[in-house]
C-alpha cells in the first residue's frame, strides 16, 4: 500500500490520465470515469508499477485503434464512432486486473504472483486489440476452428497479419512489463519465466477469446465483453503456470 503522500499523487495522476483520455477521444467520458476510478483502485492497491503498466496498454491500444481509422471506418468495423472505448469495454480488460491489484493490497496475493497474473491478463488484452486493430485491414480473413473465408472483423476470424500482431502485443507487455515492474522494484520472478509465462499467455489467451467468438459469441451465447473477460481469465490462469513450468517460484 501506498504512503499518504504517494497515495495522493496516484490520485491525482490517475486522474489526469482519465480526463486526457477522455480529451483525447480515447474513452468515452463515462469510461474514462470508470477507468479512473478503478485506476485509482489499482495504484492505491498494487502501487506505480501496476498503474504504469495498464497507462501503457491503454496508449498503444488507443494508438492501434486510430490506425488507418478512416479506412476502418468504410468498411465499417472501427471502434466507436471516433475510435473511443465505451463502458463495456473498459469494464471487460480492467476488472480482472483492478480485482488482482486488490489481492495485492489485502495481501491475498504475493507480489510475485499478481505481477504474473496482472502482466498476463494486460498481455491478452494487448494481444487481442492490436490482432483485431490490424487484423481488419485485411481483406479477409478465416475461421480458427472452420478455416473457413470469413469477412476481416468477424467473430472468431484469424488473419496472418492478425496473429503477427498477436505476438507482438503478448510478448510486447511481457517484456515491457519485465521493465516496468523493475523500474518501481515490484517483486518478479527471474526474467525468462516471466516473459514466457506472460508472453505465450498473452497469445494463447487471445485464441481462446477467437474461439468463443465463432462458437458461442456468433452463436449469441456470448457478448463481445463475456468472450473478452473469459480471454482474460484464461490467461490470468495461464501465466503463472507457465511461469512456474519455467522455474519460477510465485
Amino acid at each position: 500500500m501506498l504512503g499518504a503522500l504517494a497515495s495522493v499523487v496516484g490520485v491525482v495522476v490517475t486522474s489526469l490520465l482519465a480526463v486526457a483520455a477522455a480529451a483525447a477521444r480515447a474513452l468515452t467520458p463515462a469510461a474514462a470515469a470508470v477507468a479512473a476510478a478503478f485506476g485509482i483502485a489499482i495504484v492505491l492497491a498494487a502501487g506505480f508499477g501496476f498503474l504504469t503498466l495498464l497507462v501503457v496498454f491503454v496508449v498503444v491500444s488507443s494508438l492501434a485503434t486510430r490506425y488507418r481509422f478512416q479506412e476502418k471506418e468504410r468498411r465499417h468495423v472501427q471502434e466507436g464512432r471516433a475510435g473511443e472505448r465505451g463502458v463495456s469495454n473498459v469494464l471487460a480488460h480492467i476488472v480482472l486486473p483492478t480485482s488482482i491489484a486488490l489481492g495485492v493490497g489485502l495481501g491475498w496475493v504475493g507480489g510475485t504472483l499478481a505481477a504474473l497474473m496482472f502482466a498476463s491478463a494486460l498481455a491478452f488484452g494487448a494481444s487481442d486489440t492490436l490482432a483485431s486493430e490490424f487484423g481488419v485491414l485485411m481483406g479477409s480473413a478465416v475461421g480458427i476452428l472452420s478455416l473457413r473465408p470469413v469477412p476481416a472483423g468477424t467473430n472468431g476470424g484469424i488473419s496472418s497479419v492478425g496473429e503477427m500482431f498477436a505476438v507482438v502485443g503478448a510478448g510486447g507487455t511481457a517484456l515491457v512489463g519485465l521493465g516496468v515492474f523493475g523500474l518501481f522494484h515490484d517483486p518478479v520472478p527471474f526474467a525468462a519465466a516471466f516473459v514466457l509465462g506472460v508472453g505465450v499467455a498473452g497469445f494463447v489467451a487471445c485464441q481462446v477469446d477467437s474461439l468463443l467468438g465463432e462458437t458461442l459469441e456468433n452463436r449469441g451465447l456470448l457478448t463481445k465483453g463475456t468472450t473478452n473477460f473469459l480471454g482474460m481469465l484464461s490467461a490470468i490462469v495461464l501465466g503463472p503456470a507457465l511461469a512456474v513450468l519455467a522455474g519460477a517460484h510465485v
